[in-house]
């Protein structure tokens, strides 16, 4: 099961209570107070992990908490303070804060923190400090004190975690455009692929080599149809996922096996993506024209670079393994 946005509550442990006690032992008359602190609670930390893909742990532990410190002792013994919780989540983690009693969709412009290095750690909830004994509290005046104080409560809340995919190449298009296909030929990814829409469910990231011993993450972004941006098909479900990606390829089905233009494709694509978010449509991009293999293919590349005569447009086969080494050498280049 794939997560990328889950609902969770936090909460910290409490700090232990402080300890009233006094020293008696023999020949020692008036040994005074030596009552000690409580410990203090354990917080709740989200780590990001490399090797974590998705929110699908926290699905089935939607309640994360902390444990909490012990009470503190006699003869100043201070109590054990209560462990950390550690919650793995994957790199590209948004948090949010969310309200019980509100909307699930969070407040984009307030984030709390954004993990996008392995091994960053951000403290959800801090645990409570532990109480005082009543040593804290003796003086001159007061000998003999009975004062103590309890354990601060831990923080607490409900939060919004949603990831976005992190990858240096975001590949876009409409359902059965060859997308996992052409991510099985540059990368040792295996997404699904079959001979109807919608085959991919969730984003498959790969790893892409590429000339001169450098590499790249190429990521299977799940189609997307007119009105996406509103959340039409999948939507939101995954057009978030192309926010992180500095590189965007637009494949298309030249052929159109699909019944559709393959200049109207692009066209929809482009609106799409602007409609959701302004800045990608500043981004770099280029046109992979699949299925170049099929009838009319070659005559419609032709009608896509003549009304798109300044984008970078290379005509692939991917069900064939044609033209992808001229689009890792490109890749290269741009990335």
């Amino acid at each position: 099961m794939f997560v990328d946005r889950i609902k969770v509550f936090a909460q910290a442990g409490k700090g232990g209570r402080g300890c009233v006690s006094f020293r008696r032992e023999k020949f020692v008359p008036k040994g005074g107070p030596d009552g000690g602190d409580g410990g203090r609670g354990g917080d709740v930390i989200l780590r990001a992990d490399r090797h974590v893909d998705n929110l699908a742990g926290l699905f089935y532990e939607p309640i994360i908490k902390a444990k909490s410190g012990t009470h503190g002792k006699g003869k100043k013994m201070a109590g054990r303070a209560g462990a950390n919780k550690i919650a793995k989540v994957p790199v590209g983690t948004i948090i949010w804060p969310a309200e019980e009693s509100k909307s699930e969709t969070p407040n984009e412009a307030t984030p709390l923190v954004d993990l996008v290095r392995d091994g960053q750690e951000f403290v959800l909830c801090r645990g409570g400090e532990g109480g005082k004994g009543n040593v804290r509290f003796k003086s001159s005046r007061n000998r003999a004190p009975r004062q103590y104080t309890d354990g601060e409560e831990g923080e607490q809340g409900y939060f919004q975690l949603e990831l976005r995919t992190i990858a240096d190449v975001g590949l876009v298009g409409y359902p059965n455009a060859g997308k996992s296909t052409l991510l099985r030929k540059l990368s040792a990814a295996r997404p699904k692929v079959a001979a109807y829409p919608f085959t991919t469910l969730h984003p498959v990231v790969g790893v892409m080599e590429l000339p001169g011993y450098q590499h790249a993450t190429i990521a299977d972004i799940p189609g997307l149809i007119e009105g996406a941006h509103r959340g039409v098909g999948l939507g939101h479900e995954f057009l978030r996922h192309i926010t992180r990606c500095p590189i965007l390829i637009f494949v298309i089905d030249v052929a159109g096996s699909e019944g559709r233009n393959p200049v109207e494709d692009l066209q929809n694509l482009r609106k799409e993506i602007d409609l959701y978010d302004p800045t990608l449509s500043s981004r770099p991009w280029l046109v992979v024209a699949n299925k170049i293999d099929l009838p009319d293919a070659a005559e419609n590349v032709k009608v896509l670079r003549e009304r798109f005569p300044k984008v970078k447009i290379l005509p692939i086969s991917a069900a064939k393994g044609e033209g992808v080494d001229a689009l890792k050498e490109t890749l290269s280049e741009e990335i």
